[in-house]
């Protein structure tokens, strides 16, 4: 069986597309304001994928000129969007400092540590008074199968909402019982199946 590959570079240039040599870090930062700005979503600048399929031409220049006649502000209103956000980045980058560094260190490292262990045994406590019976920590051996703790003798994983869309493309498999949570303003809100 033969294999190929083609690189970023090589697909470019097969295609026919340029290419920007953008300053160190600038792509990350535009990347970065683009996420928080949502400037270039489908409601922004049309669904890619279906107007791929739906563009009749070869070149990247005609590509261009018939996007462009579909979404004729596209381009102009998701530049907008992310470089406001770069602007804010800006100016909030002048107040940051060793000493707000280090109380961001602080709060990642300490604080945001401790209650995100703790919390998991807060919810092990809730769901296991709930059910009335008896809760455990998980040893450092069920840990690395994915389990958090024990309400009575039933391994329990604790995990975030998100993380059932994300199961999917994980490779990781978890063959406990997951509780699900969600942290909100007030508190948690706690999901499980059992």
């Amino acid at each position: 069986m033969n294999r190929l590959k083609i690189s970023n570079d090589e697909v470019k240039e097969y295609v026919g597309a340029e290419s920007y040599d953008f300053p160190k870090y600038s792509s990350q930062i535009m990347n970065w304001a683009n996420q928080i700005s949502q400037g270039t979503r489908p409601k922004v600048v049309g669904q890619m994928s279906d107007l791929i399929q739906e563009f009749p031409g070869r070149s990247i220049k005609e590509w261009e000129e018939w996007y462009l006649q579909k979404k004729p502000r596209a381009i102009e209103d998701a530049t907008e969007k992310v470089y406001e956000m770069v602007e804010n980045f800006k100016e909030v980058i002048q107040k940051i400092d060793e000493d707000m560094v280090k109380d961001w260190i602080r709060d990642l490292v300490v604080l945001k540590t401790f209650t995100g262990l703790k919390f998991q045994e807060a919810i092990l406590k809730k769901v296991s008074g709930y059910l009335n019976k008896k809760y455990k920590f998980s040893t450092p051996e069920d840990e690395s199968r994915g389990i958090d703790g024990y309400i009575g003798d039933m391994p329990v994983s604790i995990k975030p909402h998100t993380y059932k869309a994300q199961s999917l493309t994980l490779s990781e498999q978890i063959d406990v019982k997951i509780i699900y949570y969600e942290k909100k303003k007030t508190g948690l809100v706690i999901e499980y199946d059992f």
